[in-house]
This record gives structure tokens, sequence and C-alpha cells, in this order.
């Protein structure tokens, strides 16, 4: 092959790559693209109220984040309220989030069409690692998986959302949310056809000893009548947060709200609220591949039947350490809050 030949096929197959390249670099920013926005900011934003509250530690402080539900022309959609909680908060009883209005962020489709598109961001649940922040929001479906991304739905199935703490001249002033490069679609690793519905369990997920994000979600199996549905509890666990497992093993059927610890090493411990008004604890050593119900220890010893929606009240599942005179006397003990109904009657169909 002569020189001049040899030289025309190197700038032809360059030509190639550089086309090919730049045709996945456009595809790759095809895909949807995402501002927040500050609720105080929009004159026509409500928020009606808050739900699935949890709370956060980031160095040494400690936030209180919410759901926030929120209206714009007569349109409901989801944001994210959150607020600092201070030494006199601390300290003394008060009311957080009073005005959700101005502590409430919220998601839109950058680039799409007037409205812009609300993006969901309901039941959210967090993992605090170092300084970071990583939300789980919205929910997976099967409409979420195989719509057309150019429609006009804003079902965009589950996001992972990354934050950090403001600091402005050294005053914490809240969690930003800002960078609009840290809200990703979640990718699993296999396939989900087993569910129509997956979300977030709420409140805190956790980072296990060996690094792997775990989520507490709650799901709907496929095949199942729509009146014979039963939410079940489940785990979503990734070790490099690109790729997500939904675990193989579940809960009973009709236990949902899930919350997740890590109580051993390798040993994870799930509590569910069940439709008999009962707390199932399960256990689990190998990243819920199977749940085992822990009966005689902890599981069915909470419960307090109340009439109406028993399970609208979320229990809180956390691990502590108390620290005594050396490492060999350190404690580590499991916190548990949850709702409690006294006999005590204020009015004819009330109780506390």
């Amino acid at each position: 092959m002569s020189r001049h030949l040899l030289h025309s096929a190197l700038l032809l197959i360059l030509l190639v790559v550089m086309c090919c390249n730049t045709a996945a670099e456009e595809q790759h920013s095809a895909g949807p693209q995402f501002e927040w926005k500050d609720a105080k900011s929009e004159s026509g934003v409500t928020v009606a109220s808050l739900g699935v509250p949890g709370l956060l530690k980031v160095g040494g402080h400690v936030f209180a984040v919410a759901e926030a539900q929120c209206k714009e022309a007569g349109v409901s959609f989801t944001g994210i309220a959150s607020q600092l909680i201070n030494k006199d908060t601390a300290q003394q009883k008060m009311e957080l989030l009073k005005d959700p209005k101005d502590h409430t962020q919220f998601l839109e489709e950058d680039g799409s069409e007037e409205p812009k598109k609300k993006v969901d961001l309901s039941r959210p649940t967090t993992i605090v690692e170092g300084n970071d922040i990583y939300m789980l929001v919205g929910k997976y479906s099967h409409t979420a998986a195989v719509s057309d991304r150019n429609s006009g739905a804003a079902d965009l199935g589950f996001l992972l959302v990354k934050g950090n703490v403001s600091d402005e001249s050294g005053v914490v002033k809240g969690i930003h949310w800002k960078n609009n490069k840290d809200v990703s679609r979640v990718s699993f690793s296999e396939q989900t056809d087993l569910w129509t519905r997956l979300i977030g369990g709420g409140g805190s997920g956790i980072k296990t000893k060996n690094g792997t994000f775990v989520f507490p979600v709650e799901g709907t199996k496929k095949g199942e009548a729509e009146k014979d549905e039963k939410a079940v509890s489940l785990i979503l666990y990734s070790s490099d947060n690109n790729l997500w497992t939904p675990s193989k093993a579940m809960s009973d059927g009709g236990c949902s709200d899930p919350s997740v610890v890590e109580w051993k090493d390798n040993q994870l411990m799930m509590m569910t609220a069940c439709d008999d008004g009962r707390r199932r604890v399960y256990e689990s050593g190998d990243k819920g591949e199977s749940w085992t119900e822990a009966l005689g220890t902890l599981s069915r010893v909470w419960g307090n039947k109340h009439e109406g929606p028993e399970k609208g009240v979320g229990s809180g599942f956390i691990t502590a350490t108390i620290v005594g005179d050396g490492d060999d006397n350190n404690r580590k003990v499991m916190l548990v809050t949850l709702p409690v109904y006294t006999e005590e009657v204020e009015d004819d169909n009330e109780k506390k």
C-alpha cells in the first residue's frame, strides 16, 4: 500500500472514531437533566404537609429531613424539606419545619417544556458518608422502566441524589442539593421483572462495615391480583453506588415500612410494620439472600394495634455504642421508637 493510501485509510479511521464518540456524547447528554428549585422563591408553590421524617447527623451537625407534599397550579408533587437542629432547638421543645416552604427544595427536569416537569422525590431514604449525603427518592415501577423518555410523565424511577452541608463564612446553613450532576437514575444489576413497584422505606439506610450501601425498600410483586396485593419489605444494596441489587428474599406479605440496621459483622436486621399490628423483625447474614424472623427475641415483641391505619406512623430502628472506661467495656445497644396508643379517651372516637 502506498504512503498516500495509508494516510487516507488512517484519516478515514480517525474520522469514524470521532463521529462515534460525538454520537455517544450526544446520546449521553440526551438523558434527563435536572435543576433544583427553592420553594420559597416560587410564588405559586405551596407546601401542604410533611411526611416520612428522619434525622441526619453530618459531622457535628444534626438535621431534620422530611418529604414535602407541594402543589402548584393545582398539580401536586413532592419536595425535600430540611432544617438544621441547633443547640437552642435541641434543648427546648419546639416545632421543627414550622414554615416548611422556607426549608423546601424540589427538582425539575431542566429543558422540559413549560410548565417544567416536577420530579418525584417521594419517600426520601438517606445514608451519610463523611460529609456527603446520599438520598434514595422516587420509586421503581414497570411504567418507569419502559416509559418513553420524551413522554409527559415525570416517572423517572429511583433516583440517587447526593448532597452535602452548606457552609457560608463558617456558619452552617443547611443541606446543599445544588449540584445537578449529583442526580443519577438508579441502575439495577439484574432484572426486576418480579416487581410491579418498589419504593424507599423512608428514614435512614446504612453503610455496612465492609462499605456496602443498604437501603430498606418495600415492594409489590408482579402477577398478584390487584385486590390480593400485599406489600413486602426487602433491601436494595450496592458496593459502588453504580449498580444496585434488590435482595432475593423478603418479608412475609403485608409487612411494610421497613427500617434496617447492622447489628454484627455482616448481620442485617430489618424491622417491618405488619397488617396484624405487630412489628416483625428479620435477620440476614447474606445481604437478603434469605431472611429469618427473629422469633423469641425481637420479632412480634412490640405491637399496640390501633383501629384505623396502625401503620401510618413509622418506627425508628438504630444502633448506638455506649462508651465505657475502655474498649472492652463499650456496650452496643439497639434503640427503637414506636407509635403507642393509650386508653385515655379525649373524645368519644379518639385515643392518644
